[in-house]
C-alpha cells in the first residue's frame, strides 16, 4: 500500500486503499508475438499479476487483483432472476484472463481480447483511478475526438453523482 507518490515532474498525489489511484495515457506497439510493455507507473498498482478482461466502449479493462476480488465479489451479489445480470457475468468474467508481467515488463494480450478491442499494432494505455483501460491507437483517438466535443455536458451531469 503506497500513501504517497512522487511524479518525474514533481507533483505529489495520494492513493488510499490497496491500490493507488491509477492515471496517466502512455503509448506502446505491440510485439510480433502480442506483447506490450506495462508502463513502470501502471506496473507499481497492476503488480505482476493482474487479470485482464473485455471492458466497456471496445477498450480491455486490466484490473490489480485487490481490485478485481472486489470485483468479482460485487457480480457475485447480482441477482441471478435478472437477464441484464447474468448476460453481464457471462460476458465480463469469460473474456476474463490471469496475465503475468514477464522480466522484460511485458504482457502477452490475448488472440480474443487483441480481436475484442480492435488491437493490431499501436495501443494506449490510460490510467483511470482504479483499473487500467487499453485501447487500440485508433479507437482511443475516436474515442477522444467523440468525447471531447461533449466533455462539457459530461461535466454538468457530474452533479448528478454528487461530484
Amino acid at each position: 500500500m503506497r500513501s504517497e507518490y512522487v511524479e518525474e515532474s514533481g507533483t505529489k498525489w495520494s492513493s488510499g486503499g490497496d491500490v493507488g489511484v491509477m492515471m496517466g495515457e502512455y503509448s506502446h506497439a505491440l510485439d510480433d508475438k502480442g506483447r506490450i510493455i506495462i508502463p513502470a507507473r501502471l506496473r507499481e498498482d497492476l503488480d505482476n499479476h493482474f487479470v485482464m478482461t473485455k471492458g466497456l466502449d471496445g477498450c480491455l479493462f486490466l484490473y490489480p487483483m485487490a481490485e478485481w476480488g472486489k470485483l468479482e465479489e460485487r457480480l457475485k451479489g447480482l441477482p441471478l432472476t435478472n437477464a441484464s445480470a447474468r448476460a453481464f457475468q457471462r460476458l465480463f468474467l469469460a473474456g476474463a484472463q490471469d496475465v503475468e508481467v514477464d522480466r522484460q515488463s511485458r504482457v502477452t494480450i490475448p488472440p480474443r481480447l487483441r480481436e475484442y478491442a480492435g488491437v493490431v499494432k499501436e495501443v494506449v494505455l490510460v490510467g483511470v483511478s482504479n483499473r487500467v483501460e487499453l485501447w487500440s491507437l485508433e479507437h482511443w483517438q475516436t474515442y477522444q475526438s467523440e468525447a471531447a466535443q461533449g466533455y462539457e455536458d459530461v461535466a454538468e451531469k457530474m452533479v448528478d453523482f454528487g461530484f
